[in-house]
């Protein structure tokens, strides 16, 4: 009783400042960050055009199938459709299945030829697949292509550059929440090829509950462009045991990170991203994931490798395997054994209670305060 309660009193919120004059974006955004996100796919066709700024009035004509013949990607994004099997729910027809494949494949190709300094990549049909059963292909095809120009811009350069800098924010964060993890990690050499694929594609493509790739789909619209990566961070955090327990070398760090969980406290992780966010705003962490660029250098082959095949376990397995063995596994704990004794422990135990001290309606409001300030109309800065 007392959820419905919470819930009527949500949905209620939220259509009073959708029916505000002007619409009350910051409270929509509070909505989307905070427990529960917007609820129902009926609202999130209301609100995430609010937090995209798009114009429902004015949406464009649907993509026609004339665009398959010109396109360069066409055979790419066919091949990629056609194995997006597992992004449909469950026991839908295969007639309505394929006929969504075939609209996804429209909106694909559509935002491409309109946008030719877009570089499709491998992933972006999960989160354009998202939006297509959440909101429909029209709508759908407004939607992804602000966040195409806008949030996934950097996945879609011609090179990896921009989303490599991007994921060298990830263990700085970690590494100020619990230098224990990042030390370990570090040491092992694990890298950030795990992440990938959360990063590119919003979490869409490893996670098999469609109703927890919504509500992160809620919280990262809502938020900067960079709130993936503090989620991605806060994941690895809350399996710091699993990490620490892990064999120290890159193998075993590799695949017990990218084995993500199915059953994560999604709304404590949200929190927790949120209130990273705000402790360490991409400005403070700039510097340290600059320096992560330079001294990544020995593993980018790696790295490119990866972001071509799409398959990092293989990569890592056809590129590692030789130095898995007796000897180098060994020096590989005797340097974190003396990495582990750091005096460290104290700046983790304080940032450790700050970041539980911070009640989730806090660090929504933070965290909406944040993200106006970094972006009050699109016009992003993403790396200061």
């Amino acid at each position: 009783a007392d959820f419905d309660a919470k819930k009527k009193r949500k949905v209620a919120e939220i259509y009073q400042a959708l029916n505000s004059d002007p619409i009350d974006v910051a409270a929509l955004r509070r909505m989307a960050i905070s427990e529960g996100g917007l609820l129902t796919d009926e609202i999130r066709c209301k609100v995430w055009p609010k937090l995209l700024s798009v114009n429902t009035d004015e949406l464009p004509p649907l993509p026609g199938k004339e665009l398959r013949e010109d396109s360069k990607d066409y055979q790419q994004v066919l091949l990629d459709v056609r194995r997006s099997l597992r992004r449909f729910p469950p026991g839908m027809p295969d007639d309505q299945r394929e006929g969504l494949q075939e609209e996804l494949i429209d909106i694909i190709l559509h935002v491409l030829k309109r946008n030719p300094q877009l570089h499709y990549y491998q992933g972006y049909h999960d989160i354009v697949v998202t939006f297509l059963l959440v909101v429909g292909n029209r709508l759908a095809t407004a939607l992804v292509e602000k966040l195409s120009t806008h949030h996934l811009r950097d996945f879609m350069d011609p090179t990896m550059d921009n989303t490599k800098h991007i994921l060298n924010y990830l263990m700085p964060i970690i590494d100020q929440v619990n230098p224990e993890v990042h030390d370990f990690m570090q040491s092992a050499e694990v890298g950030t090829i795990f992440a990938l694929s959360w990063l590119i594609t919003w979490f869409g493509h490893v996670l098999s509950d469609f109703r927890h790739v919504v509500r992160l789909y809620d919280f990262f619209l809502a938020c900067h462009p960079l709130m993936p990566i503090y989620f991605a961070a806060v994941i690895v955090l809350h399996r710091k045991q699993e990490v620490l327990e892990c064999e120290c070398d890159m193998a075993s760090v590799h695949h017990l990170l990218s084995q993500i969980p199915q059953d994560l406290p999604y709304e404590s992780l949200i929190s927790k991203a949120g209130v990273l966010f705000v402790q360490f705003p991409p400005s403070k962490l700039a510097k340290e994931a600059a320096q992560a660029e330079r001294t990544a250098a020995s593993t980018f082959k790696d790295f490119e490798l990866a972001s071509v095949q799409q398959k990092p376990d293989t990569v890592l397995r056809q590129r590692f395997r030789e130095r898995l063995r007796g000897e180098e596994r060994l020096r590989g704990e005797e340097r974190t054994k003396s990495i582990l004794t750091k005096p460290r422990t104290n700046r983790f135990v304080k940032l450790a209670v700050m970041g539980l001290t911070v009640a989730l309606g806090a660090a929504a409001l933070a965290v909406v305060k944040s993200a106006l300030e970094w972006a009050p109309k699109f016009e992003l800065e993403i790396f200061p």
